[in-house]
């Protein structure tokens, strides 16, 4: 067996390193411009496997990863293990709009997990998943002419925002059958977004003009899962998911803000005017509901497909009803292993392919935003050559983000997800004769 304290400090000195690479490495970990609309970029719920199969997981069940994409799966984890999970991911995202282009690279940290088993039939996960990602910093210039005195003036508009929100989460999942499960996942749900337009101008005697908005969420936040299993024959089954995360008016501020002020020639700041509207438990979350498919040969082909929708179109936004549109996705993925017991390394390997098209929840100019596509190909690779349940996940996906709105900004991504798996035996007796 490998020595527990020295793989648990292992995995939290790679939790701290990860954490610290995130906050203090490249950062914002998104340089996205549509970040400006609501609550930013939704991130992806699950971890690594999950990932690397073009996001499914409603029907996924397997006992040796984490899926929190359904808590109903927790249940799969049999009494002996306790998997540790940890994830984070590095991107090049290029940005283009007519003849403007640029490249930005990004990291950041994903998820983190642990799995075991309370009592017979019900499993326990803890863990943490960002929600969503707000960065950007981009400016736009225009000339005017003071009428006062024929002077041609730059106006510069700078647009800036951070921040996003977390979730860190205990779930639960329970047997009630032989082939039938639940789940829920109980998240505290948290996050601080800033948004900011910036006017100024380029004469010597310049006013600057500043407006925006502040969010900020404290609030806990819930979401149900099922699972049901039918063996076809010996060789052959298929797993049905579906979970419901329940919508529900946050804990929550929002702030809007007006700042005028003006400098003079010698560099003086005068402060003009500043006004600010403070409104409580004031945005919503929305109803999600996903459903899944997935079918098992010889617990060695996985192939599965989901369909989420989430209906932000009712969800308040600034006490503000149809700011945004609902969401919807199609997820594909497939797992091929060849065999977890082979004596050949590459036999042990998981083999993980998907894509994915989602239509975001975001709108532009009143309308409909952006719509997206992903494709992912990934591998499990066994840490030792006769554990077949500790893995290092490996997973490329591009990701392909368009507006509906003619004109605007494309974005094209090219991530590389990385995961630790370690799940070992841990609570195993030894009998000693």
């Amino acid at each position: 067996m490998i020595n527990l304290k020295k793989l648990i400090s292992a995995a939290l000195l790679s939790t701290l390193a990860l954490t610290s690479f995130a906050q203090n490495g490249v950062s914002p970990s998104t340089n996205s411009p549509y970040t400006r609309y609501g609550f930013g970029q939704l991130t992806d719920q699950g971890f690594g496997s999950n990932k690397a199969m073009g996001g499914i997981g409603y029907g996924l069940r397997n006992g040796y990863h984490i899926n929190a994409m359904n808590p109903a799966s927790y249940s799969a984890v049999d009494s002996l293990t306790f998997i540790f999970d940890v994830g984070f991911s590095l991107q090049n995202a290029n940005f283009k709009e007519k003849a403007y282009q640029s490249n930005v690279k990004n990291g950041r940290f994903d998820y983190v997990g642990m799995q075991f088993r309370l009592l017979k039939g019900l499993g326990m996960t803890i863990g943490y998943l960002p929600y969503s990602n707000v960065g950007y910093n981009f400016s736009t210039s225009k000339n005017i002419t003071d009428k006062a005195t024929d002077e041609v003036i730059t106006s510069t508009s700078t647009y800036d925002g951070n921040g996003g929100l977390q979730q860190a989460f205990v779930g639960l999942g329970y047997n009630v059958l032989k082939n039938l499960s639940i789940g829920i996942n109980t998240a505290y749900f948290y996050g601080t977004i800033d948004h900011t337009i910036t006017n100024g101008f380029s004469n010597s005697n310049a006013y600057l003009s500043m407006k925006g908005h502040e969010i900020t969420v404290r609030d806990l936040k819930f979401d149900l899962g099922l699972q049901y299993t039918q063996n076809i024959n010996k060789n052959n089954k298929f797993t049905i998911g579906a979970i419901y995360g329940i919508g529900k008016k946050l804990n929550s501020k929002g702030i809007n803000f007006n700042e005028l002020e003006y400098y003079n020639s010698k560099g003086s700041l005068s402060v003009l005017s500043y006004s600010a509207d403070t409104l409580k438990n004031c945005f919503e979350i929305p109803k999600t509901i996903g459903a899944g498919l997935t079918y098992i040969y010889k617990d060695k082909l996985t192939i599965g497909a989901d369909f989420t929708l989430q209906k932000w179109g009712n969800a308040l936004f600034f006490n503000k009803s149809g700011e945004f549109v609902d969401r919807k996705k199609i997820s594909l993925g497939i797992e091929y292993l060849p065999n977890k017991i082979g004596r050949k390394y590459f036999k042990r390997i998981y083999y993980r392919a998907g894509a994915y098209y989602s239509q975001p929840y975001t709108k532009i100019n009143g309308k409909e935003g952006t719509e997206e596509f992903g494709a992912s190909i990934g591998l499990g690779l066994p840490l030792f050559l006769y554990n077949y349940k500790s893995f290092l996940n490996i997973s490329g996906q591009y990701v392909h983000i368009k507006s509906k709105v003619s004109g605007m900004l494309e974005e094209n991504y090219l991530r590389i997800n990385i995961g630790l798996t370690f799940n070992e035996r841990w609570f195993m007796k030894w009998k000693v004769d």
